[in-house]
């Protein structure tokens, strides 16, 4: 695609030439000491980069799977865990934030600035408390030691956040118009939650059983933490398949954990794991366990394209849990699929009254109301999206689609303009330059006719 040169950007030679005196002040400057080591390391991201790194991109991860759990309660007493074991820390003043999401895959991940969250699907899979605190002390771990700012130091990706990308853990049925409608959310996250290495893991688990001993939690905990992972992986593989990508596991690692917690830290074997405080706790998410259960086989099926059986089973999940959200807009996902968009439309607008303040729902909405010409609720659903989760460069491509549809071409072409300035492939890249060109707004000749919603029947 030739597009004429948009005011704001850089021509190849400035870009090149800005990116060349980047990479020199960022060698001369790219050494740090490590929090935990105390080492000398090369690294390109600070401490407050890591933080804005943080701001930007895990909101878009946390809506991707759902959002935070409505159970409050929930949150709050994860939230007391994760914060007990941050003040063990070496770096106890980040701003760290502890949560459960919607998504029933099992997993658990950090972002660099301390943002850290468990999915509702590993979270019934925890046995006890102390389970929970090796969880999460293992991606504080990963926090502490700065291992995403290293790996992206070294990589030297730190311009990620500012291109497109599709890496979004846990999305990975789907294709076309659907895919971009489960996973527009999560541009440029990829990055930040790339495979860690396996001795980032061994840090990471080292790291995670300094801090749960040192806020009074039994070793067990990580032993049994290990010990479950591996079984259900030996079990189902496909069950852990997000977990094992981005968290290599080993027998090895289990093995050292029994080790570790029998010899150096045999004295902490005297703190209890909470068992019964952790089933208190998890009373009401184990309550809608047969769902996540359905909802987890159901995402396998879409990831197989077996649509008709996936719905089978999320049918069965919303017998159970009528009003869930993750259910409601899989539901709704699993109609676009097999293109019955007014099913997907319903189930999408039960979703957005179950979770009002969800992110995710309102953009589903506005693509589905897009598709049946109702522009102006479309426009108002991506307008909502907007200010819940701002940043998504798509966003500004789809209200100014839904304004174009009003008949507002003046206030579609500044939109469009502001997507253009951000994002320049792909057909919504197209069709927005072909009506830029159309309508005067840039001279040049416009490309092959386009459909931004091509992959929508």
């Amino acid at each position: 695609m030739h597009m004429k040169k948009i005011s704001g950007k850089l021509n190849r030679r400035e870009f090149v030439k800005a990116g060349s005196m980047t990479a020199l002040g960022l060698v001369l400057g790219g050494c740090a000491k490590n929090p935990v080591t105390g080492q000398s390391q090369f690294m390109l991201i600070n401490e407050a980069d890591e933080i804005k790194l943080d701001k930007q991109a895990s909101p878009q991860q946390l809506s991707n799977d759902y959002g935070p759990t409505q159970d409050t309660e929930l949150n709050k007493y994860v939230s007391g865990v994760g914060h007990s074991l941050a003040a063990t820390t070496h770096r106890p003043n980040m701003p760290y934030s502890f949560r459960v999401v919607n998504a029933n895959y099992i997993n658990a991940y950090a972002f660099p600035g301390g943002t850290i969250a468990c999915t509702r699907g590993i979270m019934l899979e925890v046995d006890n408390e102390a389970e929970l605190a090796a969880l999460l002390g293992h991606e504080l771990g990963h926090v502490n030691a700065r291992h995403t700012a290293s790996r992206m130091s070294s990589q030297a990706v730190i311009g990620t956040l500012a291109g497109v990308g599709g890496a979004v853990i846990g999305s990975k049925y789907g294709s076309g118009w659907g895919a971009l409608a489960g996973g527009v959310a999560g541009f440029g996250v990829g990055a930040l939650l790339a495979s860690y290495s396996r001795d980032d893991e061994r840090q990471a688990d080292s790291l995670g059983m300094q801090y749960m001993t040192s806020a009074q939690y039994n070793p067990d905990g990580m032993i049994g933490l290990m010990d479950m992972l591996n079984e259900q992986h030996t079990k189902e593989p496909s069950a852990l398949e997000v977990m094992f990508a981005t968290h290599p596991m080993s027998s090895e690692r289990l093995a050292t954990a029994r080790k570790t917690a029998n010899t150096k830290y045999l004295g902490a074997k005297e703190y209890s794991i909470y068992r019964e405080r952790y089933m208190d706790n998890t009373a009401s998410l184990r309550k809608i366990a047969p769902a996540v259960k359905e909802l987890q086989t159901a995402e396998k099926l879409m990831a197989k394209k077996k649509y008709g059986e996936a719905e089978e089973h999320i049918q069965t999940a919303l017998k159970t849990a009528p009003e869930d959200y993750a259910g409601l807009m899989l539901m709704s996902k699993c109609q676009i699929a097999q293109n019955k968009l007014d099913k997907g439309q319903t189930y999408a607008g039960r979703a957005r009254e179950a979770y009002p303040s969800e992110a995710q729902a309102m953009q589903l909405n506005g693509l589905l109301l897009v598709k049946n010409e109702r522009y102006a609720a479309a426009f108002d659903n991506f307008s909502d999206y907007d200010q819940a989760l701002p940043g998504n460069p798509y966003t500004a491509f789809f209200r100014g689609y839904s304004l174009e549809g009003m008949g507002r071409t003046r206030d579609a072409a500044q939109l469009y303009i502001q997507f253009l300035r951000q994002v320049n492939q792909g057909e919504q890249a197209q069709y927005a330059y072909n009506r830029l060109v159309e309508w005067g707004y840039i001279r040049g000749e416009a490309g092959p006719a386009t459909d931004p919603f091509a992959g929508l029947a």
